[in-house]
């Protein structure tokens, strides 16, 4: 099982491992599918009212959001939901996402 962290990526937003082994990525970065996606700095943090999410599993796969390993356009208020449902799911077995 992963260790329960937080980790920023690339300056354009962040990963967050639940003790679960479940991983949430938020990015808000331009190129991401968010506000910021055709932002002219690509090597600064800049706010974003949304915010690109995926899901790994405790081995680093993407999980499938509904059809799509990302989803973009998220709001404060979904990417908090998804971090509540994703901090919920029983840790998988390696292998076995």
């Amino acid at each position: 099982m992963t260790s329960p962290a937080f980790a920023i990526t690339g300056q354009k937003g962040f990963h967050i491992t639940f003790e679960n082994g479940w991983t949430v990525s938020v990015q808000f970065g331009a190129g991401n599918y968010c506000e910021n996606r055709n932002h002219p700095d690509w090597d600064g943090p800049v706010p974003s009212r949304t915010a690109e999410v995926a899901v790994l599993s405790p081995d680093g796969e993407f999980h499938d959001l509904g059809g799509d390993i990302v989803r973009g356009w998220q709001s404060p208020q979904e990417v908090l939901a998804l971090f509540v449902e994703t901090a919920a799911r029983p840790a998988a077995p390696k292998g076995a996402a």
